[in-house]
């Protein structure tokens, strides 16, 4: 079968949907199928194009079996609502003709976010003639209006029509949670349409420390200086809707326990708003840690003694 993949975030982006579609789309070809991604230069978490890709409007490359379309995006640092509006109409306009070039797929599948990728991806369904099927990583706009990041009424409108417009054209919808079924169905979408299938870990590669390791000889550990504690962590992205800051202000009432650490791992700029947070209210019970290399994840995983999972309710 040959598979379109149509997915803003793809490798080398070490977070978030593209290890996801990497892993995915790699899958796909050992068993057999042929795979093009049609994607945007990376920029992930920085938001700032990598090295190699700058510059350039479109760009093809191959890895694993996988060929992958890269084009151009809109991306500035520290995005206004302008700057938002313009990453999406860029991914929206420059993806669609990547897609165009290359053979004709026997399936399409979208990934959302981002929302407005619907588009395109059904007009592709049209002229190629194939199911669409639509993945959904998150529920927009329901997701940013409630953590605050979506507040404009235009806006709003624009991106509710959009969810109605990506789940009316989709031939098939999976979903990551119970929720987001129940969601779509308030919503009207047909239940024959859903389908759940949860995101997936490679357990051959994340793996708990042995039975009766001793946890304070784990690499992660020592390096961090962290012996002798009982960790509690964080790592993934560091953004608006998970608000951190709720752990660093918990922190603040174990201050008394020198045994217990708190353990941010995250995106360089958004970490350092952390650090002027944690230094401002004095929790030096805190560690803040950058991105650690994907060989080392098995290792920091296994250090913690309490995994902790963040999202702000609005």
């Amino acid at each position: 079968m040959k598979i379109l993949i149509y997915s803003y975030n793809y490798h080398p982006e070490p977070i978030g949907i593209a290890p996801l579609m990497t892993e995915l789309a790699e899958g796909l070809v050992k068993r057999g199928h042929e795979v093009r991604v049609v994607t945007g230069m990376p920029n992930y978490p920085e938001r700032r194009i990598y090295e190699g890709y700058r510059g350039k409007l479109y760009m093809t490359e191959e890895r694993n079996g996988v060929t992958l379309q890269r084009c151009y995006v809109w991306i500035r640092p520290q995005p206004g609502l302008i700057d938002r509006a313009l990453l999406e109409i860029s991914f929206v306009a420059t993806s669609f003709f990547q897609a165009l070039n290359g053979w004709k797929p026997d399936v399409i599948f979208l990934t959302i976010p981002p929302l407005p990728a619907a588009v395109p991806a059904a007009v592709l369904k049209w002229i190629f003639r194939c199911p669409l099927v639509v993945n959904l990583q998150d529920i927009l706009p329901d997701a940013a209006i409630h953590t605050g990041l979506m507040s404009n009424q235009a806006m709003i409108k624009v991106f509710t029509w959009l969810e109605k417009f990506a789940y009316r054209f989709a031939d098939r919808i999976s979903v990551i949670a119970d929720g987001f079924v129940d969601n779509l169905r308030d919503k009207g979408v047909p239940a024959q349409k859903l389908a759940l299938i949860s995101n997936w870990v490679d357990t051959d590669f994340i793996q708990p420390a042995p039975v009766g390791s001793n946890k304070d000889e784990n690499p992660f550990r020592i390096e961090n200086h962290l012996t002798g504690k009982f960790i509690v962590l964080y790592s993934g992205n560091i953004a608006r809707t998970q608000g951190l800051e709720t752990l660093i202000q918990a922190a603040m009432h174990l201050r008394d326990r020198p045994d217990i650490a708190i353990v941010i791992v995250g995106e360089g700029k958004a970490r350092d708003e952390l650090q002027d947070l944690r230094d401002k209210l004095g929790a030096d019970n805190v560690t803040l840690l950058p991105f650690q290399p994907r060989e080392l994840l098995p290792k920091m995983l296994a250090a913690a003694d309490l995994g902790v999972v963040m999202q702000r309710v609005m």
